[in-house]
């Protein structure tokens, strides 16, 4: 799982990941711009602009063209946004590669942005919205980001809002892609059975038009709290959804480790506490995490869950327990022993597949973070200890940090509220 870097004169980023033997090939575009980069007046234009780039290019100027061709290779391809970066990718056969390569760059580098196909993608875009607005275990997350940082570009949705999607222009995405689409700010990476000079060399060769221009920054993300707060959305749902967490670091913070070890401990795997807990215990809930999510300016902790509606209290006052039991108790040897070998092995088994390895290696690129194999990750976990894990909950999970988000059949927080404390 070795890796190859190269930088271009121009600033664009290259990295190889060679697989001998795996029948595979993908190749991945991150480029760093999402939500976080947008204006209020047009927020959800890094997601539209993600779907345009597959309506048409210079090159294949017909909306099915691009579509059609990585059908025909019986290729897994698609694009995803996020609040940091934009992702493009095609996996197809180790063989296919020089049109992969040829059919990814097209789209990234020459979209038509043709208006009458703008019109109807807002149709496809608002349906999205809807889509995610019926789904409550989804749109909590928008309910947690709205509350942990309001009005500023880490609150706001992905997708935008509807009336904002409707009032978008080509000028907008001409203009976005011309700030935000460069050399510097992008990142090629090629995983899968695929040499790296043949790799590099494609690259370089592909994405040789690539805008040079300087890149647009974003703002740094306004990250406080004072006291306890809860968001209530109210729904009429079988279940209630609830996230309940406190803040934590940034990406770049050598305390990330720790927190990956207490997210394990709480709720990887379904020998985990709170799985044990609310689901063995408890009888209650189908599904419950928790964890550590990260961008380059904020972070938090959370544990998430889908409960019945009538025992919501219940579930969050053994949730707290939970936390404050990691604030006072050391975790025994043997649970921590155990809790790092999932997460070394679920690490490795998540990177079995081109697709896999392209991501890991290319988010760390494209969030500028120091680059880390596999193996050395798998070091940093083990090294973790029940200190350092007892440490991180004293520090972390304190009763001003405390946040709930919820969607449910809940009109009134005063019952809940009571119970965020320690």
């Amino acid at each position: 799982m070795k890796f190859k870097k190269k930088v271009l004169p121009n600033g664009l980023r290259m990295l190889a990941v060679p697989m001998v033997d795996n029948p595979t090939v993908t190749v991945l575009v991150l480029v760093e711009t999402g939500s976080k980069y947008e204006k209020k007046a047009k927020n959800g234009l890094s997601h539209f602009l993600e779907h345009m780039c597959f309506k048409g290019t210079t090159n294949r100027p017909n909306t099915s063209d691009l579509s059609k061709e990585l059908d025909t290779l019986g290729c897994e391809f698609n694009a995803f946004t996020g609040q940091e970066f934009t992702g493009y990718y095609a996996k197809g056969k180790a063989a296919d590669f020089p049109k992969l390569i040829d059919i990814i760059s097209d789209l990234y580098l020459n979209p038509l942005l043709k208006e009458d196909e703008i019109e109807k993608e807002k149709g496809v875009i608002v349906d999205e919205i809807n889509m995610y607005d019926d789904m409550p275990m989804q749109k909590v997350h928008e309910v947690w980001m709205d509350l942990l940082y309001g009005d500023q570009p880490a609150g706001w949705t992905i997708t935008g809002e509807r009336d904002v999607v409707r009032g978008m222009s080509r000028k907008d995405f001409v203009a976005y892609r011309k700030a935000h689409y460069v050399a510097s700010a992008t990142t090629v990476i090629v995983s899968g059975n695929v040499d790296a000079n043949t790799a590099f060399k494609e690259v370089a060769k592909k994405f040789k038009g690539i805008t040079e221009g300087k890149k647009n920054n974003k703002k740094k993300t306004r990250d406080t709290q004072s006291a306890p707060k809860v968001a209530l959305k109210f729904k009429e749902t079988d279940q209630t959804h609830f996230i309940l967490g406190v803040r934590s670091f940034p990406i770049y913070d050598k305390r990330n480790p720790i927190l990956s070890v207490l997210g394990g401990v709480l709720g990887s795997g379904m020998s985990s506490r709170l799985f044990r807990k609310i689901r063995d215990e408890m009888g209650v809930g189908y599904y419950v995490r928790a964890g550590n999510s990260t961008s380059t300016d904020s972070g938090y902790f959370a544990v998430s869950a889908g409960v019945a509606n009538d025992r919501l209290p219940e579930v969050l006052r053994a949730v707290m327990v939970e936390l404050n039991s990691l604030k006072n108790d050391m975790v025994p040897a043997d649970e921590l022993a155990k809790v790092k070998e999932h997460l070394v092995g679920m690490m490795y088994l998540g990177l079995e597949s081109s697709d896999d390895l392209a991501e890991y290696y290319g988010m760390q690129e494209v969030l500028h973070r120091e680059t880390r194999t596999p193996k050395e990750r798998e070091k940093i976990i083990r090294a973790v200890t029940a200190d350092d894990v007892r440490n991180m909950a004293k520090k972390i999970f304190l009763e001003k940090n405390l946040n709930l988000a919820l969607i449910g059949p809940v009109k009134d927080d005063a019952s809940l509220k009571p119970i965020l404390k320690f």
